[in-house]
């Protein structure tokens, strides 16, 4: 599986990425071998993701994320539920 992902920094600000593995990718970037970005802005949160079958796609959805203005990208945090294509929409709250 294959995503597109928003992280909140400690420093209020967020992160956009994708990866194959979540977990794995969210361990990474708190132990500060994530991107350079977020290193200095530990810890961070999963805030956001959407799931896609198609690497292509998560990567296409990262690059459309990132253009995204920051008040859309929180509302997409404050959303909740799936997507009609499918895709996950998972806040922070809703993790666990």
């Amino acid at each position: 599986m294959n995503y597109a992902y928003l992280l909140r920094c400690a420093d209020g600000t967020l992160y956009c990425g994708w990866t194959t593995d979540l977990d794995a990718r969210l361990k990474a970037h708190n132990s500060g071998k994530g991107a350079k970005y977020t290193r200095s802005r530990l810890p961070v949160e999963l805030a956001y993701y959407e799931e896609y079958e198609d690497r292509r796609e998560a990567l296409s959805r990262e690059w459309h994320l990132k253009r995204l203005p920051r008040a859309e990208k929180l509302a997409l945090i404050a959303g909740a539920g799936s997507r009609p294509d499918g895709n996950t929409r998972l806040s922070e709250s809703k993790r666990g």
